[in-house]
């Protein structure tokens, strides 16, 4: 698997990528009105990796530099649970400068328990658009600890 930076050849697949994540992963929202473009939206003025294997993109990773602040992690419904979102993860944590937050959704059970497996903590909880979700932040000492490995 290699993880590299986004290029404008990847929007196409992304696009369809990110669309059928959340279709697949975010069961409790209504997608009626979701579109190929919200990748567009979702990742403007972000920093973007893409994992591939053998040419085939598995999956994204969108933060926002300044911010360490992860934004999104989707991997095709279809290599779930075969190491990519792990990978991207930790390609992002990597490039953090200070501690990483993020935005998990509460009723993303799954993800919860992938961030809490990687390191990640619970801070606390808010409200967006998709419901309740959990502010959780990743200390730049464990950074630090994985990119030394």
């Amino acid at each position: 698997m290699h993880i590299r930076p986004f290029t404008e050849a990847d929007r196409p697949f992304l696009r369809t990528l990110f669309l059928a994540s959340r279709k697949a992963s975010w069961t409790w929202l209504d997608p009626d009105g979701w579109q190929l473009e919200d990748f567009d939206r979702v990742v403007l003025g972000e920093k973007v990796l893409v994992a591939e294997e053998e040419g085939h993109r598995l999956g994204f990773a969108a933060w926002l530099e300044n911010d360490n602040f992860l934004h999104s992690l989707f991997i095709d419904p279809q290599y779930q649970g075969r190491g990519v979102g792990s990978a991207l993860l930790l390609a992002i944590q990597a490039r953090f400068t200070s501690t990483g937050a993020l935005k998990c959704l509460l009723a993303n059970k799954s993800a919860q328990q992938f961030y809490l497996h990687h390191g990640w903590e619970i801070i606390s909880e808010g409200e967006s658009e998709q419901g309740r979700y959990l502010l959780m932040h990743y200390p730049k000492t464990t950074t630090l600890r994985y990119v030394q490995q």
